[in-house]
């Protein structure tokens, strides 16, 4: 019963799951914002692309 009181009262690992929680977040939201920027990216290659098949040779 010792054993489990002390290993639930241990918070030593406590940091380092908080530094995951935080860099799975900052992830997601990258993922996220990304996804989103990436339709902007394309539409604006394909402008460039098409003006330059266009251009007067």
């Amino acid at each position: 019963m010792k054993k489990l009181t002390r290993f639930l009262s241990d918070t030593s690992g406590a940091t380092a799951v908080e530094y995951g929680l935080l860099a799975s977040l900052i992830s997601v939201g990258m993922i996220v914002g990304l996804g989103g920027f990436s339709d902007s990216l394309l539409d604006v290659l394909d402008t460039i692309s098409t003006a330059i098949k266009d251009a007067p040779k």
